[in-house]
């Protein structure tokens, strides 16, 4: 087994980010002042601020290097806990008050900040596909078990070097029955493998235990792999008193963690939008009361988590008594949007009244947009999954929205349920905040529809 060095690029790492945190810093002060700060309050906001980020590092995984290594996924655990720890030196500057700190120079810091991290992680991607392609950083794996899925891996790694794994030998499921279990132990830890792969077919509980026990004492990881999922989504393994059960349901399931998460992050952000923009809120409603008659915000049930009703609150688009004929979709050149109404509702500013609804627990920041009853009734009619959303509570934003906009009819609905289907199956913190800057360019950009 070759020696590497690889165990220690997290830390270093970890330290560079705090280095270019503080530059940032420092460079913004610069920026904004003209002088580097000697204070005493600086310097507890700069402990404020670095151990602020030593714990939402250390919470978002983001010195965690994993196999296959994706940029993509690196930058969204970046911008992950770039948000947290802005969100939280936020709350401790403008919403506790317990420093003064100028908003150019916050600004200025994360900007920074961000595009170093940025930079770092791209040149620390670059660097170790290189290596890997060349041949370096290598993982030796042993496979063994059924032909058909280890060949699947096989493709697979061979398809990209820069993954990192070297194959070194198969043991297949005829040598299993043919040789005794001494002798395949033997053969399977004198590979010098770093981690060994069991494509399950049949193989006797005792022997898989006792692979694994071999594993822990030669540090070699084990690595199960099975065509038992069926390409089940949310599969997923329970222990019960260490007795591994696969459950393979049809219902996503979330971590308390990611609960308590998606929660935390609701409460604070809405918090801080509704605070920050409160001036702009009152802007909004005085516009939308004096381009046309009617009151400020518009009021509809919709259908929430468990199928519970809530009041979903907006600014106002429409002339008043728009569904005196009931329940219509409205399009781009639908006659019921007032002229400013086609403004916010192209910014998608007539939705932020609902991080009042997110506040209150009816909904999320991020999640499947809610729908009234009646178009519930045939939606699933059309799309019987779409039941499955009521899983989750329903969101402000969502990437059915980001992607495709206000339905105009029943079978656009449909088709962006799709889209929020695809989120059902990969809900995390790192996608929630993705979303969330979609939205915000959708905003900016004003593709709302």
């Amino acid at each position: 087994m070759t020696i590497r060095y690889a165990k220690f690029l997290p830390p270093i790492t970890f330290v560079c980010d705090l280095i270019l945190l503080n530059i940032s810093i420092q460079c913004a002060h610069l920026l904004v002042f003209n002088y580097f700060s000697s204070e005493i309050n600086s310097s507890v906001f700069l402990l404020l601020v670095n151990m602020a980020w030593v714990t939402v590092a250390s919470l978002t995984r983001n010195y965690v290097i994993h196999r296959p290594l994706v940029l993509s996924d690196s930058i969204n655990r970046i911008l992950s806990s770039l948000i947290y720890h802005l969100l939280a030196v936020l709350a401790a500057v403008y919403f506790f008050k317990l420093f003064e700190v100028s908003r150019w120079e916050m600004f200025f810091t994360y900007g920074l900040f961000l595009g170093l991290l940025c930079l770092q992680r791209g040149a620390i991607f670059l660097i170790l596909d290189y290596i890997r392609k060349k041949g370096y950083n290598k993982k030796h794996i042993v496979l063994i078990g059924d032909e058909n899925i280890a060949n699947k891996l096989k493709k697979t790694f061979s398809r990209h070097p820069e993954y990192g794994y070297h194959f070194i030998d198969f043991i297949s499921q005829e040598d299993l029955t043919d040789c005794s279990e001494e002798v395949l132990i033997a053969k399977l830890f004198d590979k010098a493998a770093d981690e060994i792969f069991v494509c399950y077919k049949s193989m006797h509980p005792s022997f898989l235990q006792r692979v694994v026990d071999m594993g822990d004492q030669n540090r070699v990881t084990v690595k199960f792999v099975s065509d038992l999922f069926l390409n089940n989504s949310f599969a997923s393994i329970i222990n019960y008193d260490n007795l591994p059960v696969i459950q393979l349901t049809s219902k996503p399931q979330l971590s308390q963690k990611i609960i308590i998460f998606k929660r935390s992050f609701d409460i604070l952000f809405s918090s801080l939008v509704m605070i920050i923009g409160f001036p702009g809120f009152i802007l909004l409603a005085i516009i939308t009361i004096l381009t046309s008659n009617g009151p400020v915000f518009y009021r509809q049930e919709r259908i929430g988590k468990d199928h519970k009703p809530f009041r979903i609150y907006k600014f106002r688009s429409m002339y008043i008594n728009s569904e005196a004929k009931g329940p219509q979709l409205s399009g781009d050149n639908d006659p019921r949007i007032t002229k400013w109404g086609r403004i916010i509702r192209k910014s998608r500013l007539d939705e932020l009244p609902q991080f009042w609804n997110v506040l209150k627990g009816d909904m999320s920041v991020v999640g499947p947009r809610p729908e009234r009853q009646f178009y519930i009734e045939q939606i699933v009619l059309k799309s019987p999954g779409y039941k499955k959303l009521f899983s989750l509570k329903p969101g402000l934003t969502s990437i059915g929205q980001v992607s495709y906009g206000y339905a105009e009819n029943l079978e656009q609905i449909c088709h962006r349920v799709r889209y929020d289907m695809v989120y059902l199956k990969n809900i995390s913190l790192n996608t929630d905040l993705n979303i969330i800057l979609r939205t915000l360019q959708v905003m900016v950009q004003f593709k709302g529809k």
